[in-house]
């Protein structure tokens, strides 16, 4: 009995040892293991199905890439050309040595000791590379880097290969640092033009975040468009990234090509400037404010217009100062960069062509005339023009007070009398309910204005473009309500500062607060009159001018202007034109248009301009234009030239603008008439007779700013070309039939 009882004992403690799923389930037991099983059989099935399907495509790029590495490959960016495929931006391959931000800082000492031996082996202060690899803030300030911190930071150009080579093969003790061709534009004609063409700068965190087109091609070394149609054109120029993916083993080294997808070239951007014009009128305008300058006048600033009247396309476009491009090449120092914008340098980085704002003054009267024949004011009537006229209570003079009697408008235009225009202004102001304008007041002068062109945009394919200012009584009232607490402030304080030095003044410029500040929403008769002679509130640009000009010569047509005028790629295949673009017509009749020609075409001849054109041939080629006298309160007068010809054919509008440089006919007209002795392959008058024969017509050239010879032209056939240059297989440019390269 004890016997069988420790055997019963054994086999119950042996049976407590046995897991649970081991005994012999019971029928609910087993359904429930059952149906665990295939649940998670299920699972496995579910899940290999999602990573084999769904995520092939990931998991195969994950294995490509552990095995592969892409190399993006730089496109090569188009060339800037002129109207007959000269360069006037060009491409130069140099080596470039630059640093990855993120390995630099990744190191214990920031990188310092990598920019030391750096430094040591390019013979660069280790101040200047530690500078250059900083990130610009508004507490950085320049040299720093202004581009993304993901980009390879250019800290030397133009490096030696020897030197180069020398980093590349010892890159345990460059980590980091890289060296490699990098294509750098080279400005032909160096600052000639240089707002227009614009310039390079490294991609921005910012860009490469909005731009998918920079994200997907980044190569780490890209520049983009900053200005003039290197922005506005960037894309086209930039061409298109390729790639080559290599195989790579598990040490990272390259076993092999893999797939090649090769780059291609970005676009020739063909401009409409013609390169010899361009020269002819940087050195015209050059040495017009030379001679402003020589006669006491500050002459600041300055810029021409040449625009073919017929398409709207710009030949020609300076501004000055400029600057030389080479500036940007490899990043730009502070006081350089700050020099760019100040106004002690004249602000070199703006556009006056473009950007400057300026008042027309008698350039304006065009619109004047217009506004008042479109109103009712007879072409054939006689007008009263005296020394002056009293409005408002003051009084409005001509210019250097001369009185001229009972003339046309004709001879208005012609002698540039004020006068004859205050009345015309004053009398529309009237009839429009004067100070307490009537519901229905037409502001036609204001109105031409803008259907000339005025106070607004042109279009033109180029950045940061102002609109100017075309005043009316609307925005009289927005003005004053923006200043009143401040004018009010100062009629009552006065003007301490001025009154110390100009006790005098100090009170004018009171009571003209303390008006301001009581009745300054009005439109009166003074803001009227100021405005048909351009003058008041009125603010132009130069290309806003140069458009007007050329509608009335070409009959009515306005343009929005274009410096592009077409694309070619590399190989000569391909070609694409930028089109003029018609912006609308002069709101006038073909007989106010006439009447215009007609009164532009004397002006040269036997009006304000004469002296300026004494001895050209107009006989050959007749000037069209209008002189402009512009004035400030506390500045020197800026001269005004607005011009086209040949006047019975016209095919050039030219503008001249001299801030601050005296009298329309004194000082832009004779700028006009040299560029138009270039144009035209005409040789100056007035000669040394004491040079030998040979220097005297070296002289003529030189005076008449030619590149070509006495009696050359440049522009053969007194045309630019309508067609595109065209490019070779071997990449030489061939310009249009008819004109020399």
């Amino acid at each position: 009995m004890r016997k069988w009882i420790g055997k019963w004992r054994r086999v119950r403690a042996d049976r407590a040892e046995v897991p649970l799923l081991l005994r012999r389930p019971g029928r609910g037991g087993m359904l429930a293991a059952q149906i665990l099983v295939i649940a998670l059989f299920a699972t496995l099935v579910g899940r290999m199905w999602y990573l084999q399907v769904p995520m092939a495509d990931h998991f195969r790029e994950l294995a490509e890439s552990s095995h592969n590495q892409t190399l993006i490959v730089p496109a090569t960016r188009g060339q800037i050309l002129d109207s007959v495929g000269r360069p006037l931006v060009r491409n130069r391959t140099e080596l470039v040595v630059s640093a990855d931000y993120h390995t630099l800082t990744s190191q214990d000492d920031g990188g310092d000791a990598v920019l030391r031996r750096l430094s040591d082996v390019m013979d660069i202060p280790f101040q200047e590379l530690r500078q250059r690899t900083r990130l610009c803030s508004p507490t950085v300030g320049r040299p720093c880097w202004p581009g993304s911190p993901y980009q390879p930071i250019s800290v030397a150009e133009d490096v030696d290969p020897r030197v180069a080579l020398q980093i590349m093969e010892q890159q345990d003790k460059f980590p980091g640092i890289s060296a490699q061709p990098q294509a750098v534009r080279i400005h032909a004609k160096g600052g000639d033009a240089v707002q227009a063409l614009g310039y390079l700068q490294p991609i921005t965190a910012a860009e490469l975040e909005e731009r998918e087109d920079l994200r997907s091609q980044f190569t780490g070394i890209d520049q983009v468009g900053r200005d003039g149609v290197e922005a506005v054109y960037d894309e086209e120029l930039r061409g298109t990234a390729g790639h080559r993916r290599y195989g790579v083993d598990h040490m990272g080294n390259v076993t092999g090509l893999v797939e090649e997808k090769p780059s291609e070239p970005g676009m020739h951007l063909v401009t409409s400037i013609d390169s010899r014009v361009q020269d002819i009128v940087e050195k015209a305008l050059a040495n017009g404010v030379q001679k402003a300058r020589g006669e006491g006048n500050p002459a600041d600033a300055a810029a021409s217009v040449v625009m073919d009247v017929r398409t709207g396309r710009v030949v020609a476009l300076a501004s000055l100062p400029t600057y030389d491009p080479g500036v940007w090449e490899g990043g730009i120092d502070q006081e350089t960069y700050d020099e760019l914008l100040s106004e002690e340098a004249g602000q070199p980085l703006i556009s006056r062509a473009v950007q400057g704002q300026f008042p027309p003054a008698s350039t304006f009267k065009v619109s004047s005339l217009a506004a008042a024949a479109e109103n009712g004011s007879p072409l054939d009537a006689k007008y009263g023009c005296p020394s002056s006229i009293r409005v408002g209570g003051r009084g409005f003079q001509n210019y250097e007070g001369g009185a001229f009697g009972s003339i046309s408008l004709h001879r208005a235009i012609v002698i540039s009398c004020n006068t004859v225009f205050y009345t015309l202004a004053y009398d529309m102001w009237r009839a429009d309910g004067g100070t307490r304008p009537k519901p229905d007041a037409e502001n036609d002068m204001a109105n031409m204005a803008l259907g000339f062109g005025f106070g607004e945009p042109t279009g033109v394919d180029l950045p940061h473009e102002v609109p100017g200012r075309i005043p009316d009584r609307e925005w009289k009232r927005e003005y004053w309500e923006a200043g009143r607490e401040d004018a009010c402030r100062r009629a009552e304080d006065g003007y301490p500062d001025v009154a110390k030095t100009d006790p005098g003044h100090a009170d004018y410029l009171k009571r003209a607060a303390a008006e301001f500040c009581t009745d300054g929403a009005s439109w009166r008769a003074g803001d009227a009159v100021n405005f048909a002679i351009g003058q008041g509130d009125v603010l132009v640009t130069p290309l806003q001018v140069a458009r007007a000009y050329a509608a009335i010569a070409n009959g009515g047509t306005l343009w929005e202007p274009r410096v592009g005028k077409g694309f070619i790629s590399a190989d000569g295949k391909q070609s694409r034109e930028i089109p003029p673009v018609k912006a609308g017509e002069l709101p006038i009749s073909d007989d106010t248009i006439t009447y215009l020609q007609n009164a532009l075409e004397q002006v040269p001849k036997e009006g304000t301009a004469k002296a300026a054109f004494d001895g050209f041939p107009q006989s050959e080629v007749s000037i069209a234009g209008k002189t402009g006298t512009a004035t400030l309160t506390g500045l020197k007068e800026s001269a005004w030239f607005a011009s086209y010809a040949p006047a019975d054919d016209p095919q050039f509008a030219v503008v001249v603008l001299v801030s601050q440089g005296g009298t329309g006919g004194v000082v832009a007209a004779p700028v006009a008439r040299e560029i138009y002795d270039g144009i035209y392959g005409f040789a100056a008058e007035k000669k040394d007779e004491s040079l030998p024969d040979a220097e005297l017509a070296r002289a003529a050239d030189l005076a008449a700013g030619r590149t070509a010879g006495a009696g050359e032209p440049a522009v053969p056939g007194g045309a630019p070309p309508a067609e595109l240059p065209t490019v070779r297989p071997d990449g030489s440019v061939v310009p249009p039939a008819g004109y020399e390269k």
